[in-house]
């Protein structure tokens, strides 16, 4: 048999295995290593398209046809210590990136306003700098986090940077934070090649003390950084096993400048695929398309909800644009999709089976 896209024969049997392991997660199973590994690695565009379809209609039993969409406000930009090789607001870098410090209340209730006309659901405030410690500027950063949550009209979330000490958590959530983005970028084999200034495992110890105060995690990493599909396999397994509610999946979008400016674009295909594949891996949570969407996939954009997308960052990014708003939601619109996201405290992520991927188990005919 031959695929209408490639001149490659495709093998029947790859239908039947996609088959299977997209029953098993639609059963409340889950695939495994080994099985991610080769959906990562399927090359006739046929199968790819076949995995889309599968990621589709777990992205659709799931989620319905609700999408989550988040905004963000760069709350202090540029000259940061860190020397992530992304990211256009390292001091390490000559990118001629906007520099200034955190923001005053009213850019961010502007953003907020802008946010609730369009629908979206949260709006989080990201600062570039290597992390936040007890002090003044906790402070200042708890009073734009209440002031937010105060208006009533997004969830406040925010991406901080690293957190070495419980309390600066704890006073995060006090003051009304629901989420907080801290990004594990890749693999944790790939991580040294994206930061040498911290560590991998100062992003889990971070990630710890956020779910220790209570606070729902939003994690996730950039693909198109020169990794293989094994460490996008391997970082989709590690957001599994952290919990993260929300992953964000973002396109290397080069910045000259950057260590990574001549990094050479994804191909479409293989962006969904990836997404597909993190589908299945991750079924219950919401993944998000952010940095780099509409540079990478152009017009292919709405086909990141056939892959199994259920969230769009929408606006503005940190340093790059974003196309329009009332782009994106005549786009959900087109396809029947709705923006009035209401799983607000995440409860349709929580499991009422065991995920062992057996027809019949004892533990799941004591749950019913």
């Amino acid at each position: 048999m031959l695929s209408t896209m490639t001149a490659t024969s495709v093998d029947a049997s790859n239908h039947q295995k996609l088959s299977i392991l997209g029953q098993r997660v639609l059963g409340g199973g889950h695939i495994t290593r080994d099985e991610a590994s080769w959906l990562f690695n399927l090359e006739s565009s046929a199968d790819i398209l076949d995995l889309l379809s599968w990621a589709n209609r777990i992205r659709e039993y799931f989620k319905g046809n609700k999408i989550h969409l988040c905004s963000i406000v760069n709350a202090k930009a540029g000259a940061c210590s860190e020397n992530c090789s992304f990211c256009a607001q390292s001091s390490h870098y000559q990118t001629g990136s906007p520099k200034y410090g955190f923001i005053e209340p009213e850019p961010v209730l502007e953003a907020a306003d802008e946010a609730n006309k369009n629908s979206v659901t949260a709006v989080g405030l990201v600062a570039a700098w290597k992390g936040l410690n007890e002090g003044p500027m906790l402070d200042e950063v708890c009073d734009r986090i209440r002031e937010l949550k105060a208006g009533g009209k997004t969830r406040p979330d925010a991406s901080l940077g690293i957190i070495k000490k419980q309390e600066v958590a704890d006073r995060l959530k006090e003051a009304g934070l629901e989420c907080y983005g801290h990004n594990l970028e890749s693999s944790r084999r790939f991580f040294p090649q994206t930061c040498t200034t911290h560590t991998f495992d100062d992003r889990l110890e971070t990630i710890g003390y956020l779910k220790k105060a209570g606070i729902k995690i939003c994690s996730g990493g950039i693909i198109g950084m020169g990794e293989t599909r094994a460490d996008r396999c391997d970082l989709a397994f590690e957001l599994k096993a952290i919990g993260a509610n929300v992953v964000p999946v973002n396109i290397l979008n080069p910045i000259p400048g950057t260590p990574f400016e001549k990094n050479p674009p994804l191909q479409v295909l293989e962006i969904l695929q990836t997404i597909a594949c993190f589908r299945l891996i991750l079924p219950r949570q919401e993944i998000m398309i952010a940095g780099g969407r509409t540079v990478n996939l152009r017009d292919a954009q709405s086909m990141i909800f056939m892959a199994g997308a259920s969230a769009l960052m929408v606006g503005n990014y940190l340093t790059t644009l974003n196309q329009p708003v009332e782009k994106d939601l005549q786009m959900l619109k087109d396809l029947g999709l709705d923006p009035n996201w209401d799983s607000h405290d995440f409860s349709d992520q929580e499991e009422a089976r065991c995920g062992c991927g057996k027809e019949s188990c004892e533990m799941e005919t004591a749950i019913a």
